[in-house]
């Protein structure tokens, strides 16, 4: 959850070190720090509590060095403070370490360092690896570092000085993801390759239990053991290679610039995959067969937060186009429930950084219980896209903001193309098929449009952002809509929001209903329309507002929001897109740091 930057070379560290936690702002922090190393190996180190630009404004004008480690923190172990900010030092100054996981035994660690006589500077877990480092006495730092990581629990991804080894940075990865980018005599380590691209386009991305020696004019990996490991540099390739896929462009914040960029990243998701000859599609990735793909009984997709969501409109299509029985679930639940893992069953595992710490669990305990596992990511080369049997990348490009636009509705029409090949291997019609295919075409252009109706959208934003509550209704295809529109509402405006099934109002949620708690209901043009229109008439009956987003106005509605008709399977594409907008402009109406949502991160990491 938090940005690891690393440089050795013959360049001078600090600048591009505070340009790579640039890079990461968008990943969700509350601190910053800097250590920095010059030819003596004597180290030297700035932190701040807040943003890249307060450790910016803190450093020295001395402040040389061709050898250095920087981070931005996401608190976990001790609130945000200069003292909690990494890198963490030893009392001699001699060992500085950045940090991204949580050590799961610190206490027990950290009882006994202070019962040997240890002070602490801190309240943070990263401070014990540490002073584990500092008191080793072995010969290499990286045997000290190998040391020390046996004696932790938990995950990490670390970088190491060391005031004694001043010619090479030491990292480790174990469920937290370390990429090292290979220059002209200087290397580069991150946590994300967005602090990288600039530099370099060859990166090495470490496994779990994988190590790396760093120096100004090599590289090498090796396990935690000491095996020496191949460690083959791989070449970014696609959006995430461009430098300027990585900007603004222009727009005031990476939200809008991502709602916006979403007829041409639902195009990419396309491109190349429709196969009109036989009214399917082209998913080369899966690694399933078609004699495979007819033996599955049932789907089950896992994912967090907006990933989760667009799993539920996934099972959705699965059930619709291919008739297959399919749910989601959060996989922060299902890898703790002792699920019963069916050989018959796809598990599918959904997550745009491909790094989500809950998400990458369950599939490696699905892997071990012998299950097959399909990945939809968005980032090539990612933990989870590596570990998966194959799958899909959604081709989204960069999303800085922390909140999920693009990479949502991408993922969502990547599983419109998955149900699609799926209910073509079995019962679904040729008809049926050229009629998605169709939809599928139409969606850019139809996004296109409704994004035209800002302006609109922006005067509803303002006049609903002063409630206290807002509530989120949609049947079937419309609940997760509602879902994922209600959580975008909360992340980045913090106005309070809850989503129901609109069939559930009934059933407790309507005792809320009053003038100051909006509802927002999804009344999509389909069989259930009549039941939606008279789920508006029940929140009308109690003085209840409400904002309809619809293909056509609705009579019981104090506001629509009318967006085009696509197929009824496709639909919830988009009616969720407006919703973005929604909460983007209450956000903007309230003032709140829309890209860096407070308490949030983008890549999350840690349990």
């Amino acid at each position: 959850m938090c940005g690891i930057v690393g440089y050795i070379g013959k360049r001078d560290a600090a600048p591009l070190l505070l340009e790579g936690l640039q890079r990461l702002e968008y990943r969700g922090y509350d601190s910053a720090g800097v250590a920095v190393s010059g030819k003596s190996g004597a180290l030297k180190t700035v932190k701040a509590k807040g943003r890249v630009r307060d450790l910016e404004s803190r450093l020295p004008k001395r402040f040389a060095g061709t050898t250095g480690i920087a981070h931005t923190r996401w608190a976990t172990h001790g609130a945000p403070s200069d003292d909690n900010a990494h890198p963490h030092m030893d009392p001699d100054g001699v060992v500085a370490v950045v940090h991204n996981g949580i050590i799961d035994n610190a206490p027990e660690l950290r009882a006994k360092l202070t019962a040997d006589g240890v002070e602490f500077a801190s309240e943070t877990d990263t401070e014990v690896l540490t002073h584990l480092i500092a008191r080793s006495e072995a010969d290499s730092l990286e045997a000290r570092v190998r040391e020390a990581l046996a004696r932790v629990e938990g995950t990490y991804g670390i970088a190491v000085l060391h005031a004694s080894f001043p010619d090479r940075i030491v990292v480790a990865r174990n469920g937290s993801p370390v990429v090292l980018g290979i220059g002209e005599n200087e290397m580069f380590v991150a946590s994300d390759v967005a602090a990288l691209v600039r530099h370099t386009r060859q990166v090495v991305t470490l496994d779990d239990g994988e190590m790396a020696t760093l120096k100004a004019g090599e590289y090498r990996t090796y396990t935690t053991e000491g095996s020496r490991t191949s460690g083959s540099p791989t070449t970014i390739e696609g959006e995430a290679a461009d430098p300027g896929a990585w900007d603004i462009g222009g727009h005031e914040h990476y939200m809008h610039k991502e709602i916006c960029e979403q007829p041409d990243a639902v195009d990419r998701v396309l491109r190349g995959r429709i196969d009109d000859r036989f009214a399917t599609v082209h998913l080369g990735g899966l690694g399933i067969d078609a004699r495979e793909a007819r033996g599955v009984r049932r789907v089950k997709i896992l994912g967090c937060g907006s990933a989760f969501h667009a799993g539920q409109i996934g099972a959705q299509l699965i059930e619709e186009l291919a008739r297959i029985p399919a749910d989601a679930e959060p996989a922060s639940e299902f890898r703790y429930r002792n699920p019963v893992v069916d050989p018959d069953t796809l598990y599918i595992a959904v997550s745009q950084s491909g790094e989500t710490y809950d998400t990458l669990a369950a599939v490696q305990e699905l892997k071990r219980k012998g299950a097959c596992v399909l990945g939809v990511v968005n980032v090539v080369g990612s933990a989870i896209a590596r570990e998966a049997d194959g799958g899909m990348y959604v081709h989204a490009g960069p999303e800085v903001c922390v909140v999920s636009t693009k990479c949502f509705t991408n993922t969502a029409v990547a599983f419109a193309l998955l149900a699609l090949h799926l209910g073509r291997v079995r019962d679904l019609s040729v008809a049926d098929g050229k009629r998605i295919i169709a939809g599928l075409r139409r969606l850019p252009a139809q996004i296109a449009e409704i994004l035209s109706a800002e302006e609109e959208i922006k005067k509803l934003a303002h006049s609903y952002a002063d409630a206290r509550s807002m509530m989120f209704v949609g049947r079937v295809r419309g609940y997760p809509v509602a879902r994922e529109a209600s959580l975008k509402l909360k992340e980045v405006s913090y106005v309070h929001a809850e989503a129901y099934p609109a069939s559930e109002l009934k059933h407790g949620p309507l005792a809320l209903i009053e003038p100051d708690v909006p509802s927002v209901a999804i009344v999509p043009d389909d069989e259930l329309l009549e039941k939606n229109r008279a789920t508006l008439e029940e929140i009308k009956a109690r003085h209840g507002r409400i904002l309809a987003v619809a293909h056509a106005p609705q009579e019981a509605a104090d506001d629509t929001i009318v967006v085009p008709h696509n197929e009824p399977e496709l639909d919830p594409v988009l009616l969720g897109i407006p919703l973005q907008l929604l909460a983007y402009h209450a956000a903007l109406a309230l003032g709140r740091d829309i890209d860096k949502p407070r308490n949030l991160a983008k890549s999350v990491t840690v349990e």
